[in-house]
């Protein structure tokens, strides 16, 4: 068989798949991973710019041992007059980067300028390393422990450390519809873990190109979804048909089953499937449109 062939079996089946799982939740996008940035995801003349402050985390009892750079994100809107809302993103420094895939900062500002998201708190936490013992020495990322493991040690990190850590000087809501979190490929899984975990906490999930698959056993949430009580909260999830297939699994499959799981459980979700590789392209393209759906009630 002709590896174009191969693709177009592939990408007929995908489609098929897709058609099953009712328009209008599902879109299929057809560009060659060639997504732009536009509009929103861009800086507007006239709207008020926040503030990003660089900041380290070495104290974890969470994760003792680790350290790591994160970076707050507090809009001009911002007076304390009222909690504002919250969300926080994995693998911190590229969705902050004023120049990279996402500009969530440059969104943020738009959307909140526009009263098409409230005034939120961005919270952006890169994974732990463990520092090295000897000069020569790398330091060791904690990242796949941190972000692939089921459990609730990530969410408990978040609320018992860096949430605290930033009440300290700003008031943030405690109301779940409040609080949002999201992440790519690993980061994506651990955004859905920390909400399925605790939707008490954080009830706004955005997933680019998530690692769904059995790096640790993430694999199963399709069927754990169908078999659980529907929880409290609300899914983006984005992925391409380019996306990894290696021993871990196949990315674009794996998010085709959490998009089927979560509407036979009927989620609130929406799924956007393109035909981008594991990169940010998409999702980044896509970040303006992703937070007001995700926002849309509590905009205002």
């Amino acid at each position: 068989m002709t590896r174009a062939r191969h693709w177009l079996l592939a990408r007929l089946g995908t489609l098929a798949l897709l058609a099953g799982l009712g328009w209008g939740t599902v879109h299929s996008a057809a560009a060659a991973d060639d997504y732009k940035l536009e509009g929103d995801s861009l800086v507007q003349e006239g709207v008020p710019q926040g503030t990003v402050t660089k900041l380290q985390w070495k104290e974890s009892k969470v994760f003792p041992g680790t350290e790591r750079d994160w970076w707050l994100y507090v809009p001009k809107q911002y007076d304390g007059s009222k909690p504002a809302a919250v969300m926080i993103f994995q693998d911190g420094g590229s969705y902050v980067d004023p120049n990279g895939q996402f500009r969530t900062t440059v969104v943020f500002d738009n959307l909140i300028h526009k009263k098409q998201m409230p005034v939120t708190i961005g919270i952006f936490l890169n994974p732990g390393q463990i520092p090295a013992s000897e000069p020569d020495q790398k330091p060791r990322s904690n990242r796949s422990f941190e972000y692939d493991t089921l459990s609730d040690q990530y969410a408990r990190f978040l609320l018992e450390e860096i949430l605290p850590e930033v009440s300290q000087t700003y008031k943030l809501s405690e109301r779940p519809e409040h609080r949002a979190i999201g992440g790519i490929s690993s980061g994506g899984i651990c955004a859905f873990t920390a909400a399925w975990e605790r939707p008490d906490a954080f009830s706004k999930v955005l997933s680019h190109v998530g690692s769904f698959t059995n790096i640790r056993g993430g694999h199963v949430y399709p069927s754990v979804i169908r078999k659980t009580e529907r929880k409290p909260i609300r899914v983006f999830l984005q992925e391409g048909s380019n996306d990894l297939d290696n021993l871990h699994g196949n990315w674009p499959l794996a998010n085709q089953e959490m998009a089927a799981a979560l509407k036979f459980s009927k989620y609130d979700y929406r799924f956007e499937y393109g035909d981008g590789g594991h990169n940010g392209k998409h999702g980044g393209a896509l970040m303006p449109e992703s937070l007001r759906w995700l926002w849309r009630e509590t905009a205002k």
